[in-house]
């Protein structure tokens, strides 16, 4: 498994393998402030547009219409060290993170249907994520200039992720809940890949982007889901869901350099993504109108896959299948009422999704070795949540905060020039080609402070 990364790494960008888990094997999770107070832990309680994003089920529990709005101020943190020294990149960002609404509809009838719900929620959560990894003296190159030595990498990706779900809930008896969605996704991504050495023999920087970049992508997907409630007793209900694979059609602009026809240019493809299956288990207690708790343990069935046009997307499926592990993700929430005020908790872990890979790499003193990394590109991530709201009977205001932190080491610098396939670096300034078989790999901590405002009414 570690040869097939190492080889696959040589004609794909890290980049590409980053996306395909973390924006296009993911769902935005960007609920109201209650929501994200409770780590998103609502799958067996429901009662709201949020059930979407969890157990659509969760409709059938509503017995009042509802509509809400949600500010979310995401602030993002990203610190990578190298040989000794660190660089700091920080950017907060404000955007509509949620809204949605339920239309509940009581059936007037004899039969022990109670309830058919409506329900619309659109999420939306930001890309952005900047690593700006120092430079090391005794990383150096032989460039057609002349001798160089790092002098830093920037990887920067800007754009956002949104999901918009449409649900129908129904409820029976009051101990059973049933619901259904369809989820209709769209991902924006600017991103680049940029390289930094600095001459030995006039002090001079050089930049290089690296082949294919930046590029841009604008993408679509559809998913639908499933999902059932029961209430064991007053007091302990049970749920579950399943999210069918989203079906994914990306497009990309990207720039290409040195080609022996057209030289330097930009350029056009697409591809079809399948992400994977997952499934949702939950619980809840419920100990009575003041108190309930939540447990869900998320898990996916099934591996990325690319539809095969050629040769990168059957390596891409051949890195997938060797070195993805099923992510799987444990939320829990909590909330208590003190007469009008409502008191919110949460955590959340989610799993790293790869195995641990070898790779030949540069040390911080220059010389090369292998080294076999359990975090690379991405890592596991915990999440702590609280908040506060107010319920003023037909309108409620609600804030809730959330600290999103991980752990990774980031691979940046290998790229070759082969008979099929161009991973290196380019200079427009200089004209010079950087081809390296070795990664140079910088730690990165990254830490997300999200605040989140909430102002909602029921009908």
């Amino acid at each position: 498994m570690s040869i097939s990364a190492a080889l696959f790494a040589q004609a794909q960008d890290v980049s590409v393998l980053r996306n395909t888990v973390d924006v296009y094997s993911n769902s935005p999770m960007v609920g109201s402030a209650k929501f994200n107070a409770m780590a998103g832990a609502n799958g067996a309680l429901g009662g709201d547009a949020n059930s979407l994003l969890t157990n659509p089920a969760g409709l059938g529990v509503a017995i009042s219409g509802e509509v809400s709005g949600t500010l979310s101020i995401s602030g993002n943190k990203n610190r990578s060290s190298l040989g000794g020294a660190a660089v700091d990149y920080t950017k907060t960002k404000g955007d509509l993170g949620n809204a949605g609404g339920v239309i509940a509809f009581p059936l007037m009838t004899e039969t022990a249907w109670k309830f058919i719900n409506i329900g619309i929620n659109f999420s939306n959560q930001s890309l952005d994520n900047v690593i700006q990894s120092p430079g090391n003296a005794n990383i150096t190159a032989s460039l057609p200039d002349g001798q160089a030595s790092l002098a830093g990498h920037a990887y920067s990706r800007y754009g956002n992720l949104s999901k918009m779900s449409f649900g129908v809930g129904a409820n029976y008896n009051h101990n059973l809940y049933i619901g259904a969605g369809f989820n209709f996704f769209n991902a924006s991504i600017d991103q680049g890949d940029q390289l930094a050495f600095r001459m030995a023999n006039n002090n001079a920087l050089d930049f290089f982007d690296k082949q294919y970049s930046p590029y841009y992508e604008r993408s679509s997907g559809f998913s639908a889901s499933l999902g059932v409630i029961g209430k064991l007793s007053p007091n302990f209900r049970l749920g579950a869901s399943l999210e069918t694979p989203t079906f994914w059609n990306i497009d990309r602009e990207f720039n290409f350099y040195n080609h022996p026809t057209y030289g330097n240019g930009s350029g056009a493809e697409s591809r079809k993504f399948t992400s994977p299956l997952k499934a949702t288990v939950s619980a809840a207690f419920v100990a009575n109108k003041n108190f309930s708790l939540n447990v869900d343990y998320t898990l996916g069935l099934t591996k990325p896959d690319y539809k095969v046009y050629g040769n990168p997307e059957r390596e891409l499926n051949d890195f997938f299948k060797d070195n993805y592990k099923n992510m799987s993700e444990v939320r829990v929430g909590a909330e208590y009422r003190l007469q009008q005020v409502r008191l919110r908790g949460g955590y959340s872990y989610l799993s790293n999704p790869m195995d641990a890979i070898n790779i030949t790499r540069f040390d911080n003193g220059g010389g090369v070795g292998d080294e076999t990394y359990n975090n690379l590109m991405l890592s596991d991530r915990n999440l702590i949540s609280f908040g506060i709201g107010y319920d003023f009977k037909s309108f409620y205001i609600d804030a809730s905060y959330q600290n999103i932190t991980s752990k990774y080491s980031n691979p940046f610098m290998r790229g070759f020039v082969g008979n099929n396939f161009d991973s290196a670096y380019y200079s427009i300034d200089s004209k010079s080609i950087y081809e390296n078989g070795n990664y140079a790999v910088s730690d990165v901590k990254n830490s997300r402070n999200n605040f989140f405002l909430t102002v909602g009414w029921k009908f």
